[in-house]
């Protein structure tokens, strides 16, 4: 499948005007470039390519397996690239992967808690993989514990939450330590309306009060378009479509991103 031609300025915002939208800053946070990964026969990454400014929150969006995923474990550096170029803040991932590492917090769609833990300790227990001492340790927790939301409850038994308890823990384990850049595989995978509103909520107000670049990849398109200043659209392995939400409907005329995605295929 061939990537669209979307003629400026819609298909690329020049730097200048990006920059412009909310507190999107003037560099790259990550760079990616003709990217491919074959799986034996199967080829998830087909020259993909999109770049993500500083301080954005970049949606990544597509039906399930599109190569969302794979993007995403490329970029932490969990797997490696067939060719093509990815960069995090300036480093190769492929030949500089612990420089990455130090300045990235990944969050996989399937990740779990220790269930015997307390949601506390839990957090307690991945700060220390972080922290260099006692008091840089309380700081990291006592943000994870705001971030969370879950008060009293953090002291029971994760084995105990539900779906949306455990999973806005595990968004406060990505975010407390203040990474460079967040990346959040299907943050809301599995969540119910209510829960997943909690969780839009969390990932928000933390970007914009902290300056955190984030980069989500999901299947639903609406929320996506709630959360992202600037989305990609990917099928196939490849970039169907890029540019801010309402740039794309209007260019396509949809109410929203799925009429948009929809629009996008039918024209290939």
């Amino acid at each position: 499948m061939a990537a669209v031609n979307l003629s400026p300025p819609l298909h690329l915002l020049s730097a200048r005007l990006r920059s412009s939208l909310g507190k999107v800053g003037n560099m790259d946070a990550i760079e990616v470039r003709q990217l491919t990964k074959d799986f034996g026969n199967t080829q998830a990454l087909r020259g993909a390519s999109f770049s993500v400014r500083e301080h954005e929150i970049f949606g990544l969006i597509g039906p399930n397996g599109a190569g969302k995923t794979t993007a995403l474990r490329i970029l932490s550096t969990l797997i490696s690239a067939s060719s093509g170029k990815a960069q995090v803040f300036g480093f190769d991932v492929a030949r500089q992967p612990e420089k990455v590492r130090e300045i990235l917090s990944y969050l996989p769609e399937d990740a779990g808690a220790y269930q015997m833990l307390s949601g506390l300790e839990f957090l307690e227990f991945m700060a220390g993989f972080y922290s260099k001492d006692r008091a840089e340790m309380k700081r990291i927790v006592d943000e994870g514990r705001k971030i969370s939301g879950l008060g009293e409850r953090l002291s029971d038994r994760v084995n105990g939450y539900s779906k949306g308890m455990k999973r806005r823990l595990l968004i406060a384990r990505a975010l407390m330590m203040k990474p460079r850049l967040a990346i959040l595989d299907e943050p809301t995978s599995g969540l119910d309306v209510i829960q997943s509103f909690h969780v839009r909520n969390m990932i928000r107000e933390y970007a914009d009060t902290q300056g955190v670049t984030v980069l989500l990849s999901s299947h639903n398109m609406l929320e996506v378009e709630y959360l992202c200043g600037y989305v990609a659209l990917i099928d196939g392995g490849v970039i169907i479509a890029e540019g801010t939400p309402e740039a794309l409907k209007e260019r396509y005329g949809g109410k929203n991103l799925e009429d948009v995605f929809m629009e996008v295929t039918k024209s290939e």
